[in-house]
């Protein structure tokens, strides 16, 4: 039986709050340390169930691993059992967790053999390893799919550099394909390669373990091959999904809320989108404060027309963060169009939230178009399920702003991606509780 989170919503929130480590810089970073036999320290990992289980299947390869505390973490793999690898447990392990592909470029790297699990995680739509694969091809490795158990096998006597211009900027495929070139024979070039804060983080410890890196932040890779990579220390940035969370949050609620030590410069535009909302929010050094507000107001576009808030690609609008605006908006006064463009099915929770009073119209698995009810009329409580970490997290914003009792079914799914983020939030004075 999994369990649920009880919420009694109307609370105004106030307080300070410190957002976790990037969960999806930390799967990148995590793969990253099978590329050197000396030590690898990083600080700031959250403690989230899907980081802790690539950390124990790391483990359970052979990397010898100290957890100094919660969030710091000393990795060395000097003795990886390549046969685990292939093995059963592997598999079966390996297969409930979305980043244990994110090994396969290191191992390629390193060892010349990979093996990854048919991918499963979250029910957004389908996420395709074939950018991976075709990187990886295209370096001079040869893959072999076993369709009795869901296995691809990659083996190479050598990579060698390349140019290639991925089919999407694919932020794990880019990863996946950069940590197989750094040690590749001569030069790689990668275009249309993601920029992302969390791959620009990559390249940055790449690079101090030895790797020849240039282009960092743009979408054209350029790595020259090196023999051998050292060890070294990273800190991971704050999770900047978390950070758009609690912004959401603070104005659903009316609450007064800063977020301590948010990396402001690696935002990119997700303030200005929910200013776009109507919601003032302050940057205060590395903090962004936001003051309690008894309403907010969508902005239209210059000539009147209804606002559109679509995700694209770094640096624009992260998807991650588009059912976060979805919910916030239905307490707004005005319309927005939610154009959800990346995955098929991130907008299937908005039902919930009709139940819940809202006012939504859902015209196809892509695009929603949210008529803010300017708090005329609360949302109300119910119990519902959540299908994905990050509309887990809107259905929560919404149930912490709403009248009454509502239970949130199915939290496993937010525990994936938020570290205990019921106590967190009852330090602000939420009503929530874990039954």
């Amino acid at each position: 039986m999994s369990s649920a989170f009880e919420v009694r919503g109307g609370n105004r929130l106030q307080g300070e709050i410190v957002p976790q480590g990037a969960k999806n810089e930390a799967l990148q970073i995590i793969s990253a340390v099978m590329l050197t036999p000396e030590k690898v320290t990083i600080s700031n990992i959250p403690d989230i169930v899907d980081v802790n289980l690539l950390i124990e299947l790391l483990g359970d390869a052979g990397v010898r691993i100290n957890r100094v505390s919660r969030d710091v973490c000393e990795f060395q793999a000097d003795n990886i059992d390549l046969d685990y690898l292939q093995g059963p447990e592997f598999k079966k392990k390996s297969g409930r967790l979305r980043g244990s592909v994110m090994i396969a470029g290191p191992l390629l790297a390193r060892f010349g053999k990979a093996f990854i699990p048919k991918p499963g995680g979250d029910k957004i739509g389908r996420r395709r390893l074939d950018t991976h694969i075709i990187g990886f091809e295209r370096l001079g490795a040869k893959f072999i799919y076993d369709s009795d158990d869901n296995f691809f096998r990659l083996e190479t006597n050598g990579l060698k550099g390349t140019y290639m211009l991925l089919d999407e900027p694919s932020v794990t495929g880019t990863a996946n394909i950069l940590m197989a070139a750094v040690m590749a024979e001569g030069t790689t070039t990668i275009y249309n390669a993601a920029c992302e804060p969390y791959l620009q983080q990559l390249c940055r410890m790449l690079t101090r373990m030895g790797a020849k890196i240039q282009g960092i932040g743009s979408n054209m890779l350029i790595i020259e091959g090196v023999k051998y990579l050292g060890g070294c220390e990273h800190t991971m940035l704050p999770d900047m999904i978390e950070i758009g969370s609690f912004i959401g949050l603070a104005a659903m609620t009316q609450s007064e809320i800063t977020i301590k030590n948010a990396g402001v410069e690696h935002l990119g535009i997700i303030p200005e989108k929910f200013r776009q909302l109507g919601i003032n929010l302050e940057i205060r050094g590395n903090d962004i404060y936001i003051p309690s507000q008894e309403t907010y107001e969508i902005q239209t576009f210059l000539d009147g027309s209804i606002l559109t808030v679509s995700d694209h690609p770094w640096p624009g609008f992260t998807p991650d963060l588009l059912s976060i605006v979805l919910v916030v908006a239905t307490q707004a006064k005005g319309s927005v169009m939610i154009h959800q463009k990346m995955f098929e099915s991130r907008l299937f929770f908005v039902d919930k939230l009709i139940d819940m009073g809202a006012q939504i119209v859902l015209c196809d698995p892509h695009r929603a178009v949210v008529i803010g009810l300017g708090r005329q009329h609360a949302l109300r409580g119910i119990t519902m399920s959540s299908p994905d970490i990050r509309a887990g997290v809107s259905l929560l914003i919404a149930a912490l702003s709403a009248e009454g009792k509502s239970t949130i079914q199915n939290i496993d799914q937010i525990d994936r991606g938020y570290q205990y983020i019921d106590e967190r939030l009852r330090k602000l004075g939420a009503d929530i509780r874990r039954v």
